[in-house]
């Protein structure tokens, strides 16, 4: 009987769960009572909530099959369920945390600072007026990167309780990953986090936080003392009666018609104020659009007009040229077919949204340059190039231990999430790959050519397409075969990538000893066979990383590619997956197997490379386009 109220209980979360994130209910009596609290984070919209929530409360019951107590912890939501009584208990164990392996200079400096921030926003979670019991803020650190904090509890505790929780969360921090520039503490009651990358959504918190205050309407005038002695005087005379009127019609009078005027004024400076305000907005556009505009003559100068001898490559959208500006600074300048059908304005708007997409993990948006027909698009230059040139390169391979891989890995995962869930625009790229991800100075891997699909062709935002466009081993089952996309099919191109660090080997040339065979059915294979060790790059077994962790990548890599779109984790699981070595992770079930005789023959190929100085060879990466969508999603 449990095990249906259990069912029952779960299945009724994401329908009910209110627009404040937070659902408690209880279901059955004595041993069979079902006891379930569920909370998402504040800044999410609620039809984010129920997603999670949804899919959160059947990964609940296939990690703990059997169990009368569980809580699964989500990047974005967490679902607990007992036996016994939770609901206004203030529980602290079991907790859980993940940590970003980088660490922060001056550490006893950094942690300071983030003590301080730290205690601001806890006493701003607890004493919350917001139903939604939390607080976000960042805070500058001088000679590094601002840090950014969320602290929230769930709603059914004290405050004095909420508050114990978040300090106990707090003082983990050291103890568990000193050092780390990121770090997250799980507990049932309480959710504290911390990075040095902005990853919370601002203008949600922003609502929540500082909600409109709401004018109250003006209160219809009352009577005065002379109409309340006239009420109490009924009996005086006519004449008296009728001075008592007259004065009771001057007073309403006198009352009235400055409130009249003040409302006829007040909406008066509303209407100003509303004009003014979009006239500035409109200005602040304008000047930011001049502010990313370059001048056509001297990106054509910097890169020598358009020389061959800058070309760093060529991709589905046209050339990219290594180029050096009058300031010194390099610069990659994208030289765009002229096939977009765009106007100057619209072509402006969308450049405009696409540089505001900034993240660590992604190649930075410099802004654009324009002359008749001719468009251009500036990017920061990023000094390594892309990573197929170093894991498809015997000797660059060398460069690359695991601990270098696994930074590029996270990189790459913590990109895709911010493009999935955190950035302004919500953005499926359908093109990552190994020559979609560049590396800089310090191996930072940064994902390129993401929302560039929306400048050319945005009739292709939705989920279905009768054009497929990617590259071949990469491309979900889904999308090949019936056109549907999703963060899911980028998910599934993570997963080949992921495999492909770990082996050293193409997706689509894989070789197996003096066999060919797909990359994804060699790795099943192996799984199943408990060998799955043998198809790592022997570069990484002779290096000091953790042969567990390798090991786990794997199987996060096999779960990131299974035929079923609905059993791959999202982005932001796999990031917790990353971070969280406590977490168990599922069992994969059989990935989606591409052999080269399945590309259809009907689509055109042609070769693609893109911002990195690597040049094609006989065996380079084929791409039946090199393509990125952007969803537009105002948040």
């Amino acid at each position: 009987m449990y095990k249906k109220n259990l069912d029952t209980i779960l299945s009724s979360i994401s329908p009910n769960i209110d627009t404040n994130g937070f659902y408690n209910t209880s279901i059955g009596e004595k041993s069979d009572r079902v006891n379930v609290i569920a909370m998402c984070r504040a800044d999410l919209q609620p039809s984010q909530c129920r997603r999670y929530v949804h899919d959160a409360s059947i990964e609940i019951l296939k990690k703990c099959p059997g169990k009368k107590q569980a809580i699964l912890w989500h990047e974005f939501c967490m679902v607990r369920y007992s036996d016994v009584a939770i609901f206004g208990n203030v529980a602290y164990s079991p907790f859980d945390w993940g940590n970003n392996i980088e660490n922060v200079p001056d550490q006893d400096k950094f942690y300071q600072e983030l003590n301080i921030l730290l205690d601001s926003l806890r006493n701003q979670t607890a004493y919350n007026r917001s139903p939604k019991k939390f607080a976000a803020a960042s805070r500058p650190y001088p000679d590094y990167r601002t840090i950014y904090a969320f602290e929230q509890c769930t709603a059914d505790i004290t405050p004095q309780d909420c508050g114990s929780c978040l300090n106990q969360s707090a003082l983990e921090i050291r103890q568990c990953c000193d050092g780390a520039r990121g770090v997250r503490i799980l507990r049932p009651s309480c959710y504290l986090r911390f990075e040095t990358d902005p990853f919370y959504n601002e203008s949600m918190v922003e609502t929540v936080l500082h909600p409109p205050i709401s004018t109250a309407p003006a209160p219809s005038p009352g009577k005065d003392d002379n109409t309340t002695r006239k009420d109490d005087k009924t009996t005086q005379k006519d004449d008296n009666t009728t001075r008592k009127d007259d004065k009771t019609t001057r007073t309403i009078v006198i009352v009235i018609v400055p409130i009249v005027i003040s409302l006829i004024l007040a909406l008066c400076i509303g209407i100003f104020v509303k004009i003014e305000k979009t006239r500035k907005s409109k200005t602040e556009e304008n000047i930011e659009s001049e502010s990313l505009q370059y001048n056509f003559s001297k990106v054509r100068d910097a890169t020598d007009n358009f020389s061959d001898a800058n070309k760093l490559g060529q991709g589905g959208f046209g050339f990219v040229y290594k180029g050096t500006l009058s300031n010194g600074n390099e610069v990659a300048v994208k030289r765009l077919s002229k096939n977009s059908e765009q106007g100057d304005t619209e072509f402006k708007n969308e450049v405009l949204l696409v540089a505001k997409l900034q993240h660590r993990n992604l190649v930075r948006l410099l802004g654009f340059s324009m002359e008749g027909s001719e468009r251009l698009l500036v990017y920061e230059f990023v000094c390594n190039g892309s990573l197929d040139r170093f894991i498809f390169d015997p000797i660059k391979r060398a460069h690359l231990d695991w601990e270098k891989c696994y930074k590029i890995i996270e990189g790459v995962a913590r990109g895709l999430l911010y493009l999935h869930e955190d950035s302004r625009l919500r953005i499926i790229h359908r093109d990552l790959k190994a020559s979609n991800v560049l590396l800089d100075g310090e191996m930072n891997s940064k994902i390129s050519d993401f929302g560039l699909a929306r400048l050319f062709v945005p009739d292709e935002t939705q989920g279905n397409t009768n054009r497929v466009v990617g590259t071949h081993g990469y491309m979900a089952p889904e999308y090949v075969i019936h056109g549907q996309f999703s963060v899911k099919s980028d998910v599934f191109s993570f997963g080949v990538l992921v495999l492909e660090i770990i082996s050293g080997q193409k997706t689509y040339n894989f070789r197996n000893g003096e066999s060919m065979d797909d990359l994804l059915s060699c790795v099943w294979k192996n799984w199943h066979r408990d060998t799955v060790a043998d198809i790592i790059d022997p570069t990484l077994r002779t290096t000091s990383g953790s042969l567990h962790d390798i090991m786990r990548c794997i199987h996060i890599g096999l779960l990131c590619v299974q035929e079923n779109a609905a059993d791959r984790p999202t982005m932001a699981s796999v990031v917790l997956m990353l971070s969280s070595f406590s977490l168990t992770l599922p069992i994969p079930s059989q990935p989606a197997f591409f052999l080269p005789s399945t590309v259809d023959p009907e689509i055109s190929v042609r070769p693609e490379n893109d911002l990195s100085t690597h040049q094609l060879d006989n065996n380079g990466c084929i791409s039946i386009n090199d393509v990125s969508v952007s969803e537009l999603h105002p948040r």
